[in-house]
């Protein structure tokens, strides 16, 4: 599997876990404030021998792996490289951005996931805005309804980025009622700020998380 960066030690990319974090190459949106845009076309740098090696000398210290990116759906290799994962015995969480239904459902069918953050970029009939691409829409929300409705810990999340309103937030409650948890994560201004917004204050956050409550009960902020 192409490997581009990995992270040894997180205590809050996978809740209530120690983890490591594996990012892989590569994306099918182009969300204009993403903080891993290298991503985008980066080349496989790390070996995977090098992630097992760390895994085998970790055992019982590290609680799980987050598999993130990037989008890491597109990976060919992604089935074997969790089953060895798995196999070793820790858990495994996914960051994906749902727009590959089939591969989700196969890898929740067969076992092979432990916990899905999946984001929820903006209302769905107006993703463009921020992923600057044409996405499925209907695998997206075929994803979405999937996490709701199996027996698989999952959160659904969104950054509540500029140019989000609060309308917005409580479209995209309303959309994903009956879902475990909803993230609202903090937007922090990227790196190579491409478009320049003012950051939002705790009251704008607060006011989305008293929308959001109004749909989902467990709604929460992150990074606030």
């Amino acid at each position: 599997m192409h490997i581009a960066g990995f992270l040894k030690n997180s205590f809050v990319d996978y809740p209530g876990n120690i983890s490591c974090v594996v990012f892989t190459p590569g994306c099918n949106m182009n969300c204009w404030y993403c903080h891993n845009s290298h991503l985008l076309t980066a080349h496989k740098n790390i070996c995977e021998s090098e992630i097992f090696d760390f895994l085998k000398e970790r055992k019982g210290f590290i609680d799980g792996v987050v598999i993130s990116g990037g989008e890491p759906t597109l990976q060919p290799d992604l089935f074997e490289f969790i089953r060895k994962i798995k196999n070793m015995g820790y858990k495994v969480k996914l960051d994906t951005n749902g727009t590959n239904y089939e591969i989700v459902k196969k890898l929740i069918n067969e076992n092979l996931m432990d916990f899905v953050a999946m984001d929820i970029k903006a209302p769905f009939s107006a993703y463009k805005k921020i992923t600057g691409t044409d996405d499925d829409m209907l695998s997206i929300e075929a994803t979405k309804n999937l996490l709701i409705n199996r027996n698989v810990d999952y959160e659904l999340r969104t950054t509540y980025s500029p140019d989000l309103t609060l309308a917005d937030i409580e479209t995209i409650a309303k959309s994903i009622i009956g879902a475990k948890k909803f993230v609202i994560q903090k937007y922090n201004l990227p790196a190579n700020n491409r478009v320049v917004m003012l950051e939002r204050s705790a009251d704008d956050y607060k006011k989305a998380l008293i929308t959001a409550k109004n749909y989902v009960e467990n709604s929460v902020l992150r990074g606030i």
